[in-house]
């Protein structure tokens, strides 16, 4: 009896399983009420979706004009005009142009030019300008995609504002960033200006002084070697005062830990080395012969030294007034080019269809929500009956 006992299986067990034919049985018999609800939540979602306003969409796409490459100069410097004036400059790491330009468009600047343009105060029927921002923030999406092009796509109830404002966006940004461009390149035109006309005065001292050590020691012959030691001496110098200029110049729009700053301070110090050892020579006592190709110039008679000094100078005032005046009249034309800094790919156009609502899509949603919610509510209605029937039998 016992082993018979033990080989039942246990009565709850069953009570326990899952049973999917009485789930069906539970779904079959509440059909009509899972139908219908089901029918009104897809009719419902549909005469709403129908009363909802239109919402068309255009998309603006446009390029970053490509700016030259290098490490400074010019090119640099109007490649990277807009960078620190949006705060997106980094130590070592110079921002990309789309970035930059994604900043902008972006900025809160922006948003208010495009709203005092356009009347989006009206439109939007907002009170305050904060209001109206967040409401064209939400409207708006900027986008980069792989391609690095910026996509501008705009949503309004009216497809030819929606137009309008995704093309002034593009608009605004060229005019934006030429102003910017503008600023940076007058700066940089002023700051080469003030030193070119500081070197046209040592130019002038340095022809006086030439002259008058002639006038007063008649002519000096330099013997051959000298001179080309004293050539020598003034292209070092003349590189030196070049990249020193160079380098105020990528101060004023590089960080100060620029590994391009450290690269130009380098080769300054190498060029002033090289410059020391033409003048005195190693250890300030000439050079021995063989170890270079010219003797140092400490070697070279006082008088003819000197001149070669003043000549040498002279020299260098003339290479730096001549890159000072090339730089001038490039800076000049930079700050008077009004060539686009923007390439539009597609410019927006006002949508022939809307994009919400999707009536299809909002319809599906319903119907699945509503799906589940009367499958729920059928089981609890089969549950309460169930009580209610325990109820009446334990009552009998």
């Amino acid at each position: 009896m016992t082993q018979l006992n033990q080989a039942d299986p246990p009565q709850g067990g069953f009570d326990d399983e899952v049973n999917l034919l009485d789930y069906w049985r539970v779904i079959w018999k509440r059909r009509w009420l899972i139908g219908g609800l089901c029918a009104t939540a897809v009719l419902t979602a549909m005469v709403v979706s129908l009363q909802m306003p239109k919402i068309y969409e255009s998309t603006a796409t446009l390029l970053p004009q490509v700016g030259s490459k290098g490490g400074g100069g010019l090119g640099a410097l109007l490649a990277a005009s807009g960078a620190q004036s949006f705060g997106i400059s980094l130590p070592g790491m110079p921002a990309t142009p789309t970035d930059i330009f994604v900043a902008m468009l972006k900025s809160r600047t922006m948003a208010d030019e495009v709203i005092k343009e356009l009347n989006l105060m009206e439109l939007y029927k907002a009170k305050t300008m904060g209001g109206v921002r967040n409401a064209l923030e939400g409207a708006t999406k900027i986008k980069v995609r792989k391609e690095k092009v910026i996509a501008i796509t705009v949503e309004s109830r009216d497809p030819h504002m929606a137009a309008d404002i995704a093309n002034f966006y593009v608009t605004n940004l060229d005019r934006l960033n030429r102003t910017l461009n503008v600023s940076k390149v007058s700066q940089n035109r002023a700051f080469i200006e003030q030193r070119l006309d500081g070197t046209r005065v040592n130019l002038v001292r340095a022809e006086e002084a030439v002259k008058e050590f002639q006038v007063k020691n008649k002519a000096v012959a330099v013997e051959a070697q000298s001179q080309a030691m004293f050539a020598a001496a003034v292209q070092v110098q003349a590189q030196i005062s070049a990249q020193e200029v160079e380098l105020q110049v990528m101060r004023s729009y590089l960080s100060p830990d620029n590994p391009e700053l450290a690269r130009v301070r380098s080769s300054i110090e190498e060029y002033k080395k090289q410059l020391r050892l033409l003048e005195s020579g190693k250890n300030g006592k000439g050079m021995l012969p063989g170890d270079r190709l010219h003797p140092a110039m400490i070697t070279v008679p006082t008088l003819a030294l000197d001149y070669g000094r003043l000549v040498r100078d002279l020299k260098v005032q003339e290479t730096l007034y001549a890159m000072l005046t090339s730089q001038y009249e490039q800076a000049k034309i930079a700050e008077a080019r009004d060539t686009p800094t923007v390439q539009v790919l597609d410019p927006a156009i006002p949508a022939e269809m809307k994009s919400k609502p999707r009536i299809r899509l909002n319809m599906m949603i319903a119907g699945v929500l509503a799906l589940f919610l009367s499958i729920f509510l059928a089981f609890f209605l089969e549950y309460l009956d169930r009580i209610r029937a325990q109820s009446v039998r334990t009552e009998v």
